[in-house]
């Protein structure tokens, strides 16, 4: 298959690197001096260092020749940046399918990806490429599991079995809010996971925080119409836990540096990558409470990020909720 990906991030770069394996593949950047150092280094240096790109990934900085004969284009921008990304490939190639592998809530608008996408071209063949992944691992080919996701069940099937490997195992699903749902607000509890283990709260708090976050995605993802099996598969709890405990986490990051006293702003500049957490949350918080559905462990998370609270506050807030059934 010929695959065209958009964003050259430390993500987008790992899967350029794990699908030419079996597909030739161009890997787009919007900067052009980006895309020089990259053909002349043979890697990424400047957000994926240490990682050889294969002779056979193409380097493009225009969309026309990134997309030269594409069977599938995968967008693997930030949120923010998937609208601006998905014209430009529409407007070049509108028939090409696409899916889109960014999670989050859209700023301002509150929209999910797959709503973003239904504004800017409805009726395109489109989904969601997600699950539990940290592109360190996927680039070094150590065993991984994603979805594929798309209202078209017989689209994601197709892809699913496509994009298989041995090294990078793809399901597919039908239920892409609920899929959408989990890979955003897991990011929210990572924040809170961080926070949690940078105050050395304990292992029993982080399995508690865990199981309660993932209540959160369940309420707010059925509330939007996602289905309750799917929180508890790849994209729900497998990408909950995922984020919430590895070392690779960016949101776990910034959590961990919240609660070391760092200022936000400090934190999303030393990482150097964004962290979908940190603005997916105030948008998670207003569409829950729009809909009625209550969100603690979110609604904190906000608190500490807007400055309203310290992070041993915001633990002290949860811990002091009145007891209530499990179930509820």
């Amino acid at each position: 298959m010929k695959l065209a990906i958009f964003g050259a991030g430390a993500w987008g770069t790992s899967l350029s690197i794990a699908f030419s394996r079996r597909h030739d593949v161009s890997l787009w950047t919007w900067q052009e001096d980006h895309c020089r150092a990259m053909r002349r280094d043979g890697e990424n240096r400047q957000f994926f260092a240490g990682h050889k790109l294969p002779s056979a990934v193409r380097i493009e900085h225009e969309l026309p020749a990134a997309l030269a004969a594409a069977e599938l284009a995968l967008i693997v921008t930030p949120l923010a940046g998937l609208r601006e990304t998905l014209r430009g490939v529409v407007g070049q190639q509108g028939s090409v399918p696409v899916l889109w592998a960014c999670k989050g809530l859209e700023a301002s608008t509150g929209l999910l990806p797959h709503q973003v996408v239904a504004e800017e071209a409805a009726g395109l063949r489109c989904g969601a490429l997600t699950g539990p992944t940290f592109a360190e691992e996927v680039a070094r080919g150590l065993p991984t599991a994603m979805v594929v996701a798309s209202t078209d069940a017989a689209f994601a099937r197709a892809l699913a079995q496509e994009l298989n490997d041995a090294r990078l195992r793809i399901y597919a699903n039908d239920d892409v809010v609920g899929a959408e749902v989990g890979g955003a607000v897991k990011n929210v509890l990572a924040i809170a996971a961080g926070v949690c283990d940078g105050l050395g709260m304990g292992l029993n708090a982080r399995a508690a925080l865990l199981t309660r976050g993932l209540a959160e995605i369940t309420r707010f993802g059925i509330a939007l119409g996602g289905r309750r099996e799917t929180f508890m598969g790849l994209t729900g709890m497998g990408d909950l836990i995922l984020t919430c405990t590895g070392d690779l986490s960016r949101n776990r990051r910034v959590g961990l540096a919240l609660a070391g006293g760092k200022p936000l702003a400090e934190i999303t500049r030393d990482l150097g990558h964004v962290a979908e957490g940190v603005p997916s949350a105030r948008e998670i918080a207003r569409r829950a409470q729009a809909m009625g559905v209550e969100m603690p462990i979110t609604a904190a998370v906000c608190a500490l990020l807007d400055g309203r609270i310290k992070a041993a506050d915001a633990v002290a807030l949860l811990m002091n909720r009145d007891p209530k059934d499990e179930a509820a």
